[in-house]
């Protein structure tokens, strides 16, 4: 694969550049990745490591319509001499340099790239683990509740409550059913009415 000086990808929905092609790839001259889902000017930065390219062509992609673009590419992957079939002219890459020079041009850069979050396999997951379903509680009392119903309704009840995101406990005090409840409700008028 040294060899290879040429690739063309087209039409894959690729939504970002693997890292480490300047070593899988080291003979890169021409790229051309029209018509993808490149979406993020932080997603081309991998391009830049990549010394020998100097024809990429990001044609079709969402990144194209983000804002500083053309000078963003040219200002990150200088050895680019022809960017989207157009030859990068000595005057944008005065612009570029004028655009990203100093510490405003550092924050331009700063603020208009970041790179889309995708899944990478073999990659650990992130330190953010987002948990989801009952805590540990929750999880006792529907096992309570299970093991204390005693009927088929009850079962069913537990199972309609669960299935609504309702866990059996949770408000109230009682067992899996609110039968007892209703009793009570009933009995309650009746000694109010004496």
């Amino acid at each position: 694969m040294a060899e290879v000086s040429k690739i063309a990808v087209g039409l894959l929905q690729a939504c970002r550049i693997g890292e480490g092609l300047e070593q899988a790839l080291p003979n890169l001259r021409e790229l051309v990745l029209t018509n993808n889902n490149l979406q993020e000017l932080g997603d081309l930065d991998t391009l830049s490591t990549i010394k020998s390219l100097t024809f990429l062509s990001i044609l079709r992609n969402p990144v194209t319509s983000k804002k500083h673009y053309r000078l963003y590419v040219i200002h990150k992957v200088p050895q680019v001499r022809v960017l989207d079939f157009q030859k990068v002219k000595l005057k944008e890459r005065q612009e570029a340099d004028r655009m990203f020079k100093g510490k405003r041009g550092a924050q331009l850069a700063k603020d208009i790239t970041k790179k889309t979050k995708t899944f990478t396999p073999g990659a650990g997951l992130s330190g953010e683990k987002k948990k989801t379903g009952p805590s540990a509680p929750e999880v006792e009392a529907i096992k309570n509740a299970i093991a204390n119903a005693s009927t088929l309704a009850e079962v069913e009840k537990l199972k309609g409550m669960l299935q609504t995101g309702q866990i059996p406990g949770r408000d109230r005090k009682s067992g899996p059913t609110d039968e007892g409840e209703e009793e009570d409700m009933e009995e309650d008028p009746v000694t109010n009415g004496n």
